[in-house]
């Protein structure tokens, strides 16, 4: 079937007890126990397992044509279970401009613990095959990546990994399913802040991975994923699996907005540089051009006069948003260096824009307009 096809009906099934086409929302924590002691519906304890999340989980790993999915709490939770997943002495390889809560994270919670965490440029495959080593076990590509929009290529990378028995995993929270499938191109997971596209609406909180293959690897994140808890909410689960259904109509709109407004801001004088891969101009066009379907409705632009300036036009903007996250259907803008506080390697006059489904016309308007 075809991904539209597959976002309305994956992981979806007529009730059997009702006939309601849409799934009936599982509270329950936990589920009944035969005489005998067996489950007979396959449930225990909503922590292990719940119908929402089996079904939510479904529907992802037919979206990225995976064997199997895992769904958490949130995308941090879900970067979280890969890294718990190895041992300390493993050495793991992140891109320099990587989302900073991932950098966060293995830095700064998992360095301590005992893994060996270095970054480097996964633009240039020189510098990335320079810098995987003989204990290096995870490969972590993040394209585009967060906030500079660098493309790395994914095929090239996880040969690479593959060499030296590195797992590579590919957070695709900013392409989506619909835009790029990184499993196809050799990745062995790919993990999604599903709070972003997927579930698109700025209104739930998750996280998933999907596997290539249902190995002992992904055994060991489901194991991470039951024990340690980090789930999500039936609740969650059920809306997550609502938006998906729209997910290919919403990509579409976004690449199409996006593409709009970068081509103004690249001929707008108070604006240094665009940072987004669907510009002939930008240095990764060719290999986005190659694994994905379209450039997605992120984009960061750079503000000439500095921090200042560019908090300027931030405070400036009446449709646009100020404020964190991205994926929904309004557009939203923030400056980045600032939320991510004084460790920021992000430029200060950056500012980071997710371009919603209001009409281009009226976002670029109110983009001349902040820019004066």
């Amino acid at each position: 079937m075809q991904l539209e096809t597959r976002a309305v009906h994956a992981g979806r099934q007529v009730d059997p007890a009702t006939g309601a086409v849409m799934p009936p929302i599982h509270l329950s924590t936990t589920f009944e126990r035969d005489a005998d002691g067996a489950y007979p519906h396959g449930y225990i304890y909503t922590r292990s397992g719940n119908p929402n999340r089996q079904a939510l989980e479904q529907c992802l790993a037919q979206l990225e044509g995976g064997a199997a999915a895992a769904a958490f709490s949130s995308g941090m939770a879900a970067t979280m279970a890969v890294l718990q997943a190895f041992q300390p002495g493993d050495h793991v390889l992140l891109p320099a401009d990587v989302y900073y809560g991932t950098r966060k994270l293995a830095q700064e919670i998992f360095r301590p613990w005992g893994l060996a965490v270095s970054t480097v440029d996964m633009a240039d495959l020189e510098q990335v095959r320079a810098a995987i080593q003989p204990q290096t076990r995870l490969v972590w590509v993040e394209t585009p990546s967060n906030p500079l929009l660098k493309i790395t290529d994914i095929a090239a990378v996880a040969e690479m990994a593959h060499r030296v028995g590195a797992r590579c995993v590919v957070d695709n929270t900013w392409a989506t399913p619909v835009l790029q499938q990184p499993l196809s191109l050799g990745a062995d997971l790919a993990m999604h802040a599903t709070t972003k596209y997927l579930g698109g609406h700025s209104d739930l909180l998750g996280g998933a991975l999907i596997a290539r293959e249902e190995d002992d690897f992904f055994l060991r994140i489901r194991e991470i994923q039951a024990t340690g808890g980090a789930v999500p909410s039936p609740f969650d689960c059920w809306l997550l699996l609502r938006s998906i259904r729209t997910l290919p109509y919403r990509m579409r709109a976004h690449c199409h907005n996006g593409l709009a407004v970068a081509r103004f801001l690249q001929e707008h004088p108070r604006v240094e540089a665009v940072h987004y891969p669907g510009l002939a101009s930008h240095p990764g066009h060719t290999v986005a051009a190659r694994q994905m379907q379209g450039f997605g409705g992120m984009l960061s632009i750079q503000v000439a006069g500095g921090a200042d300036a560019a908090m300027a036009v931030a405070s400036r903007v009446r449709l646009f948003t100020r404020a964190t996250s991205l994926g929904g259907v309004e557009s939203l803008i923030e400056h980045r260096a600032s939320v991510e506080g004084p460790a920021s390697t992000t430029p200060p006059n950056l500012l980071r824009l997710s371009v919603g489904l209001e009409h281009p016309d009226d976002l670029i308007a109110d983009l001349a307009q902040a820019l004066g």
